[in-house]
Protein backbone atom coordinates (compact mmCIF):
# COMPACT_ATOMS: atom_id res chain seq x y z
CA UNK A 1 0.00 0.00 0.00
CA UNK A 2 3.05 2.21 0.65
CA UNK A 3 3.54 2.31 -2.84
CA UNK A 4 0.66 4.56 -3.33
CA UNK A 5 1.82 7.64 -1.17
CA UNK A 6 3.77 10.02 -2.87
CA UNK A 7 5.62 12.44 -1.14
CA UNK A 8 4.20 15.32 0.86
CA UNK A 9 6.32 18.16 -0.82
CA UNK A 10 5.03 17.14 -4.34
CA UNK A 11 2.66 20.13 -5.68
CA UNK A 12 -0.92 18.72 -6.24
CA UNK A 13 -2.41 19.14 -9.56
CA UNK A 14 -5.57 21.58 -10.52
CA UNK A 15 -8.44 20.23 -10.36
CA UNK A 16 -10.52 18.09 -13.06
CA UNK A 17 -13.04 19.15 -14.70
CA UNK A 18 -12.30 16.33 -17.74
CA UNK A 19 -14.38 13.35 -16.75
CA UNK A 20 -11.56 10.82 -19.16
CA UNK A 21 -9.03 12.52 -16.64
CA UNK A 22 -11.20 11.77 -13.45
CA UNK A 23 -12.11 8.41 -14.25
CA UNK A 24 -7.77 8.04 -15.66
CA UNK A 25 -7.25 8.81 -12.12
CA UNK A 26 -9.00 6.33 -10.89
CA UNK A 27 -8.11 3.76 -13.00
CA UNK A 28 -4.70 4.22 -11.43
CA UNK A 29 -5.66 3.81 -7.87
CA UNK A 30 -7.92 0.64 -8.63
CA UNK A 31 -5.91 -1.73 -7.31
CA UNK A 32 -5.76 0.48 -3.85
CA UNK A 33 -9.22 0.96 -4.22
CA UNK A 34 -9.97 -2.65 -4.59
CA UNK A 35 -7.66 -3.37 -1.43
CA UNK A 36 -9.79 -0.64 0.89
CA UNK A 37 -12.60 -2.35 -0.49
CA UNK A 38 -11.86 -5.78 0.63
CA UNK A 39 -10.67 -4.85 3.96
CA UNK A 40 -14.19 -3.08 4.20
CA UNK A 41 -16.34 -5.47 3.97
CA UNK A 42 -14.01 -8.03 5.39
CA UNK A 43 -13.86 -5.70 8.67
CA UNK A 44 -17.64 -4.86 8.66
CA UNK A 45 -17.72 -8.41 11.06
CA UNK A 46 -14.65 -8.79 12.27
CA UNK A 47 -15.21 -10.17 15.29
CA UNK A 48 -18.25 -11.86 14.67
CA UNK A 49 -18.93 -15.80 14.90
CA UNK A 50 -21.02 -15.66 11.58
CA UNK A 51 -18.62 -13.24 9.77
CA UNK A 52 -19.69 -11.96 6.36
CA UNK A 53 -23.04 -14.33 6.42
CA UNK A 54 -24.71 -11.83 8.39
CA UNK A 55 -24.25 -9.92 4.74
CA UNK A 56 -26.90 -12.21 3.68
CA UNK A 57 -29.05 -12.54 7.19
CA UNK A 58 -29.48 -8.62 7.90
CA UNK A 59 -31.19 -8.05 4.64
CA UNK A 60 -33.41 -10.79 5.10
CA UNK A 61 -34.71 -9.92 8.34
CA UNK A 62 -35.02 -6.58 7.73
CA UNK A 63 -37.49 -7.94 4.68
CA UNK A 64 -39.29 -9.76 7.23
CA UNK A 65 -39.97 -6.92 9.24
CA UNK A 66 -40.98 -4.83 6.17
CA UNK A 67 -43.23 -7.04 4.96
CA UNK A 68 -44.72 -8.14 7.86
CA UNK A 69 -45.97 -4.50 8.51
CA UNK A 70 -46.82 -3.21 4.93
CA UNK A 71 -48.65 -6.56 3.65
CA UNK A 72 -50.24 -8.03 6.55
CA UNK A 73 -50.84 -5.14 9.47
CA UNK A 74 -51.38 -2.48 6.86
CA UNK A 75 -52.92 -5.43 3.90
CA UNK A 76 -50.81 -3.66 1.15
CA UNK A 77 -50.71 -4.92 -2.62
CA UNK A 78 -48.94 -3.46 -5.18
CA UNK A 79 -51.62 -4.02 -7.60
CA UNK A 80 -49.75 -6.11 -10.18
CA UNK A 81 -48.93 -10.16 -11.00
CA UNK A 82 -50.39 -12.09 -8.44
CA UNK A 83 -50.82 -9.66 -5.68
CA UNK A 84 -49.27 -12.16 -3.24
CA UNK A 85 -47.84 -11.41 -0.24
CA UNK A 86 -44.20 -13.09 -1.18
CA UNK A 87 -44.31 -10.68 -4.72
CA UNK A 88 -44.74 -8.24 -2.67
CA UNK A 89 -42.26 -8.66 -0.31
CA UNK A 90 -40.11 -9.01 -3.46
CA UNK A 91 -40.95 -6.17 -5.40
CA UNK A 92 -40.21 -4.34 -1.99
CA UNK A 93 -36.77 -6.05 -1.59
CA UNK A 94 -35.57 -4.69 -4.48
CA UNK A 95 -36.86 -1.04 -4.24
CA UNK A 96 -34.94 -0.94 -0.99
CA UNK A 97 -31.75 -2.85 -2.73
CA UNK A 98 -31.36 0.05 -4.63
CA UNK A 99 -32.21 3.07 -2.60
CA UNK A 100 -29.33 1.48 0.04
CA UNK A 101 -26.71 1.95 -2.50
CA UNK A 102 -27.28 5.65 -2.74
CA UNK A 103 -28.44 5.92 0.99
CA UNK A 104 -25.07 3.77 1.92
CA UNK A 105 -22.99 6.59 0.30
CA UNK A 106 -24.64 9.79 1.28
CA UNK A 107 -24.62 8.64 5.27
CA UNK A 108 -21.36 7.48 5.30
CA UNK A 109 -19.96 10.43 3.35
CA UNK A 110 -19.75 13.20 6.42
CA UNK A 111 -17.10 11.18 7.96
CA UNK A 112 -15.30 9.61 5.31
CA UNK A 113 -12.35 12.55 5.95
CA UNK A 114 -12.80 12.90 9.70
CA UNK A 115 -12.68 9.22 9.90
CA UNK A 116 -9.36 8.92 7.87
CA UNK A 117 -7.49 11.98 10.01
CA UNK A 118 -4.04 9.93 8.88
CA UNK A 119 -4.16 10.09 5.63
CA UNK A 120 -4.68 13.91 5.54
CA UNK A 121 -2.08 14.81 7.74
CA UNK A 122 0.97 12.76 7.08
CA UNK A 123 0.80 11.91 3.88
CA UNK A 124 -0.01 12.93 0.30
CA UNK A 125 -3.01 10.12 -0.71
CA UNK A 126 -5.23 9.88 -3.16
CA UNK A 127 -8.45 11.16 -0.65
CA UNK A 128 -11.02 11.17 -4.04
CA UNK A 129 -11.03 7.45 -3.36
CA UNK A 130 -12.15 7.56 -0.14
CA UNK A 131 -15.80 7.98 -1.41
CA UNK A 132 -15.44 5.15 -4.55
CA UNK A 133 -14.27 3.08 -1.92
CA UNK A 134 -17.72 3.95 0.12
CA UNK A 135 -19.51 3.08 -3.23
CA UNK A 136 -17.70 -0.46 -3.97
CA UNK A 137 -18.21 -1.61 -0.52
CA UNK A 138 -22.45 -0.66 -1.09
CA UNK A 139 -22.18 -2.36 -4.62
CA UNK A 140 -20.89 -5.53 -2.77
CA UNK A 141 -23.92 -5.58 -0.46
CA UNK A 142 -26.17 -4.72 -3.07
CA UNK A 143 -24.49 -8.10 -4.94
CA UNK A 144 -25.31 -9.51 -2.40
CA UNK A 145 -29.02 -8.71 -2.07
CA UNK A 146 -29.79 -8.78 -5.69
CA UNK A 147 -28.69 -12.66 -5.88
CA UNK A 148 -31.05 -13.17 -2.77
CA UNK A 149 -33.60 -11.70 -5.24
CA UNK A 150 -32.79 -13.63 -8.03
CA UNK A 151 -32.99 -16.89 -6.49
CA UNK A 152 -35.57 -16.06 -4.76
CA UNK A 153 -37.48 -15.23 -7.95
CA UNK A 154 -36.63 -18.09 -9.47
CA UNK A 155 -37.82 -20.41 -6.40
CA UNK A 156 -40.52 -18.80 -5.18
CA UNK A 157 -42.82 -17.41 -8.59
CA UNK A 158 -40.75 -19.33 -10.96
CA UNK A 159 -39.19 -16.53 -13.16
CA UNK A 160 -35.72 -15.52 -14.37
CA UNK A 161 -35.82 -12.40 -16.89
CA UNK A 162 -33.26 -12.14 -19.43
CA UNK A 163 -33.74 -8.66 -19.37
CA UNK A 164 -31.71 -8.24 -15.74
CA UNK A 165 -28.58 -8.05 -18.61
CA UNK A 166 -29.26 -4.17 -18.67
CA UNK A 167 -28.59 -3.95 -14.57
CA UNK A 168 -25.20 -2.05 -15.84
CA UNK A 169 -27.06 0.30 -17.68
CA UNK A 170 -29.78 1.19 -14.87
CA UNK A 171 -27.79 1.44 -12.33
CA UNK A 172 -24.95 3.96 -14.01
CA UNK A 173 -26.77 7.41 -13.61
CA UNK A 174 -27.17 6.28 -9.69
CA UNK A 175 -24.15 5.04 -9.09
CA UNK A 176 -22.35 8.25 -10.77
CA UNK A 177 -25.21 10.39 -8.24
CA UNK A 178 -23.94 8.38 -5.60
CA UNK A 179 -20.12 9.23 -6.10
CA UNK A 180 -20.91 13.20 -6.67
CA UNK A 181 -22.72 14.05 -3.44
CA UNK A 182 -20.12 11.49 -2.43
CA UNK A 183 -17.05 13.77 -3.15
CA UNK A 184 -19.56 16.97 -2.13
CA UNK A 185 -20.47 15.89 1.47
CA UNK A 186 -17.16 14.40 2.08
CA UNK A 187 -15.58 17.51 1.93
CA UNK A 188 -18.69 19.57 3.57
CA UNK A 189 -18.96 17.25 6.30
CA UNK A 190 -14.85 17.98 7.47
CA UNK A 191 -16.03 21.03 8.02
CA UNK A 192 -19.46 20.92 9.29
CA UNK A 193 -20.04 18.16 11.59
CA UNK A 194 -23.48 18.95 11.91
CA UNK A 195 -24.28 17.82 8.20
CA UNK A 196 -24.01 14.05 9.02
CA UNK A 197 -27.38 14.47 11.82
CA UNK A 198 -28.78 16.41 9.11
CA UNK A 199 -27.93 13.77 6.27
CA UNK A 200 -29.10 11.17 8.66
CA UNK A 201 -32.70 12.92 8.40
CA UNK A 202 -32.66 13.25 4.88
CA UNK A 203 -32.25 9.57 4.12
CA UNK A 204 -35.02 8.37 6.38
CA UNK A 205 -37.45 10.95 4.35
CA UNK A 206 -35.88 9.95 0.96
CA UNK A 207 -36.67 6.69 1.75
CA UNK A 208 -40.45 6.97 2.18
CA UNK A 209 -40.30 9.79 -0.58
CA UNK A 210 -39.50 6.96 -3.03
CA UNK A 211 -41.92 4.39 -4.60
CA UNK A 212 -39.89 1.65 -2.19
CA UNK A 213 -43.01 0.68 -0.50
CA UNK A 214 -46.04 1.72 -2.52
CA UNK A 215 -46.03 2.10 -6.32
CA UNK A 216 -45.62 5.13 -7.90
CA UNK A 217 -49.52 4.94 -9.02
CA UNK A 218 -50.54 5.34 -5.60
CA UNK A 219 -49.64 8.73 -5.07
CA UNK A 220 -52.71 11.51 -6.26
CA UNK A 221 -52.05 12.22 -9.71
CA UNK A 222 -51.61 15.95 -9.26
CA UNK A 223 -48.50 15.22 -7.28
CA UNK A 224 -46.49 12.49 -9.17
CA UNK A 225 -44.94 15.48 -10.72
CA UNK A 226 -42.85 16.04 -7.17
CA UNK A 227 -41.77 12.45 -7.20
CA UNK A 228 -40.54 12.38 -10.75
CA UNK A 229 -37.56 15.12 -9.41
CA UNK A 230 -35.45 12.84 -7.66
CA UNK A 231 -33.42 10.45 -10.10
CA UNK A 232 -33.79 7.86 -7.29
CA UNK A 233 -36.76 7.18 -8.03
CA UNK A 234 -36.34 6.25 -11.88
CA UNK A 235 -33.35 4.32 -11.11
CA UNK A 236 -35.86 1.93 -8.47
CA UNK A 237 -38.74 2.12 -10.98
CA UNK A 238 -36.47 0.32 -13.21
CA UNK A 239 -34.81 -2.17 -11.60
CA UNK A 240 -37.99 -3.29 -10.81
CA UNK A 241 -38.75 -3.38 -14.63
CA UNK A 242 -35.40 -5.03 -15.54
CA UNK A 243 -35.55 -8.31 -12.33
CA UNK A 244 -39.02 -8.30 -11.41
CA UNK A 245 -41.29 -8.10 -14.05
CA UNK A 246 -39.01 -8.48 -17.44
CA UNK A 247 -39.81 -5.44 -19.46
CA UNK A 248 -37.13 -2.93 -21.10
CA UNK A 249 -35.65 -0.17 -19.07
CA UNK A 250 -36.78 3.49 -19.66
CA UNK A 251 -34.27 4.26 -22.48
CA UNK A 252 -35.29 8.14 -22.59
CA UNK A 253 -34.94 8.42 -18.93
CA UNK A 254 -31.49 6.25 -19.18
CA UNK A 255 -29.95 9.23 -21.75
CA UNK A 256 -31.13 11.66 -19.17
CA UNK A 257 -30.19 10.28 -16.14
CA UNK A 258 -26.19 9.57 -17.27
CA UNK A 259 -25.67 12.73 -18.48
CA UNK A 260 -27.28 13.89 -15.21
CA UNK A 261 -25.29 11.40 -13.33
CA UNK A 262 -22.29 12.71 -14.83
CA UNK A 263 -22.50 16.31 -14.54
CA UNK A 264 -22.94 15.78 -10.41
CA UNK A 265 -20.06 13.53 -10.80
CA UNK A 266 -17.73 15.81 -12.12
CA UNK A 267 -19.01 19.10 -10.28
CA UNK A 268 -18.49 16.65 -6.56
CA UNK A 269 -15.32 15.96 -7.39
CA UNK A 270 -14.46 19.44 -8.70
CA UNK A 271 -15.89 20.97 -5.37
CA UNK A 272 -13.59 18.04 -3.40
CA UNK A 273 -10.43 18.95 -5.27
CA UNK A 274 -11.17 23.00 -4.75
CA UNK A 275 -11.48 22.13 -0.69
CA UNK A 276 -9.28 19.31 0.03
CA UNK A 277 -6.25 22.30 0.76
CA UNK A 278 -8.39 23.23 3.91
CA UNK A 279 -8.72 19.28 5.39
CA UNK A 280 -5.55 19.64 7.66
CA UNK A 281 -6.60 22.67 8.92
CA UNK A 282 -9.91 21.61 10.37
CA UNK A 283 -8.66 18.63 11.72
Amino acid sequence: MSDYLEPAKIKRAEPLWNPVEITAKLWKNRELIRQFIRREVSGRYKGSYLGIVWSFLTPLFMLAVYTFVFSIVFKARWGTGSGGKVEFALILFCGLTTFNIFAECLGRAPGLIVGNVNYVKKVVFPLEILPVVSLGTALVQAGINLAILVVSLIFFLRVFNWTIVFLPFVLLPLLLLSLGVGWFFASLGTFLRDIGHLLGILIQMLMFMTPIFYPITAIPQRLQWVFYLSPINYVVEDMRRIVVWGQMPDWRWLLVGTLFGLVVAVLGYTWFEKTRGGFADVL
